[in-house]
């Protein structure tokens, strides 16, 4: 039988809005936190050192190896109501799909992706642009996992009909059909983060990346990144 220590906890996060929200929030929790935010970090020999009662996964596209997930309770926070939106790019396939608002679901990972049972869900806003969103969903997950804590981590099996999300390709960034000025906002605004392929378009040997998008009266305005497309260099 494993045994851990009842106040200790891992968050593991990639991106730095979660190191933000476990400084300015989860770090306080009551207990020991640790944060992990390298893949090399997250190994079944770092975990068993520290003994933690749970992980808690805030923003990691990564596979987790079995061996952790099968000796550790592993929660995993995704964005959207599960079991609609199981799979990849979850904000990304939101948005697309023309939704303004989404629940943040907090569920046990198991050996099929997005398939275990569930802690907690919290409606959440879709609006503004990626990155923001990100942030926000990250302070979300931050409430609930003291939440999940105080609840003593039940569970409840997911109900209702499975939908799959695939995930995004970077070539996908690319703009190449839009019927409105609002489905092009969308699309600029749904890849708008640090380290993700903004939405682009070719132009004659050039690369255009769009960000910042924004309304102003009748029009869209954004900045414009222009580089010399790789293929005629």
């Amino acid at each position: 039988m494993k045994t851990s220590k009842n106040n200790s906890y891992i968050v593991v996060g990639s991106k730095p809005w979660n190191k933000q929200a476990f400084d300015e929030v989860i770090s306080r929790y009551p207990g020991e936190w640790h944060f992990m935010g390298q893949a090399q970090e997250l190994t079944l020999a770092s975990i068993q050192r520290l003994n933690p009662r749970a992980l808690f996964f805030l923003h990691w596209s990564l596979k987790i190896p079995q061996e952790i997930i099968d000796k550790y309770e592993c929660i995993n926070f995704h964005m959207t109501n599960l079991p609609f939106g199981r799979g990849g790019s979850p904000l990304q396939n939101l948005i697309a799909k023309g939704l303004r608002k989404t629940t943040l679901s907090a569920h046990k990972m198991t050996s099929e992706i997005d398939a275990g049972p569930i802690y907690a869900k919290e409606p959440m806003s879709l609006e503004g642009n990626a990155g923001e969103i990100y942030v926000r969903s990250s302070f979300l997950a931050a409430r609930m996992i003291k939440h999940i804590i105080a609840n003593n981590f039940t569970t409840t099996p997911q109900k209702g009909i499975v939908v799959i999300f695939k995930r995004r390709k970077p070539e996908q960034s690319e703009v190449k059909e839009a019927k409105n000025l609002q489905e092009i906002f969308d699309y600029i605004r749904m890849l708008d983060a640090p380290d993700y392929p903004h939405a682009f378009i070719q132009y004659q040997g050039f690369r255009l990346e769009f960000s910042r998008a924004s309304f102003v009266g009748d029009r869209l305005e954004c900045d414009v990144t222009i580089t010399k497309h790789e293929s005629h260099t």
